[in-house]
């Protein structure tokens, strides 16, 4: 009678294992279900936002790498156009932001800084403007390079938050302002 006792007792206790072992995990799944989606949303933010700091930092180096060409006279003693600064800007920035319609490069000479305009690249809509100027300025000219470009939101609740323009999109802005080197000639300093 104890030996059946103690068979009973043993398969009552490994049910009841049993029983814990298959909650325990139903509350895992339930507890997974409950923290996956804030879980995703902060990865997939953590990535958005680091792509958009690189994005910014490769669109520096094209602005400064465009900027270097005119300020010591490449751009005239070559009869670069604003196609062919375009393209090297694209060079520079490929293959993380693509040379499309977004992307807008302006360079505009001044006699002084204090002359220098900082319009804004956003129309009151929330577009880009027409920011698309080539004046790279002879020597000792003030230049202004800008480089823009509209950059779209993927993760759904941060676009509110780095949403900057219309369609979902965030403005990288770059820019460079100095005077050009005296590279003519004639010239001893500026």
């Amino acid at each position: 009678m104890a030996d059946i006792e103690t068979n009973r007792n043993d398969r009552l206790r490994r049910f009841s294992e049993r029983l814990r072992t298959h909650s325990n995990a139903g509350s895992a799944i339930i507890e997974f279900a409950f923290i996956a989606p804030v879980f995703f949303l902060l990865l997939f933010a953590i990535l958005e936002i680091g792509i958009i700091f690189f994005a910014q930092s490769t669109l520096q180096y094209g602005t400064n790498d465009i900027a270097r060409m005119v300020r010591t006279g490449q751009t005239g003693a070559q009869g670069v156009t604003q196609a062919t600064v375009r393209q090297r800007v694209c060079d520079d920035v490929a293959p993380l932001i693509p040379c499309d319609n977004d992307l807008n490069v302006d360079v505009e000479a001044f006699t002084t800084f204090s002359t220098v305009n900082f319009s804004n690249p956003l129309s009151p809509t929330g577009d880009v403007q027409g920011m698309n100027n080539y004046n790279p300025g002879t020597a000792c000219t003030v230049v202004l390079v800008r480089v823009f470009y509209a950059w779209p939101v993927f993760t759904p609740l941060l676009t509110p938050f780095l949403s900057n323009m219309a369609g979902n999109k965030h403005l990288l802005y770059s820019a460079a302002a100095f005077r050009n080197e005296p590279y003519s000639l004639g010239l001893a300093g500026c």
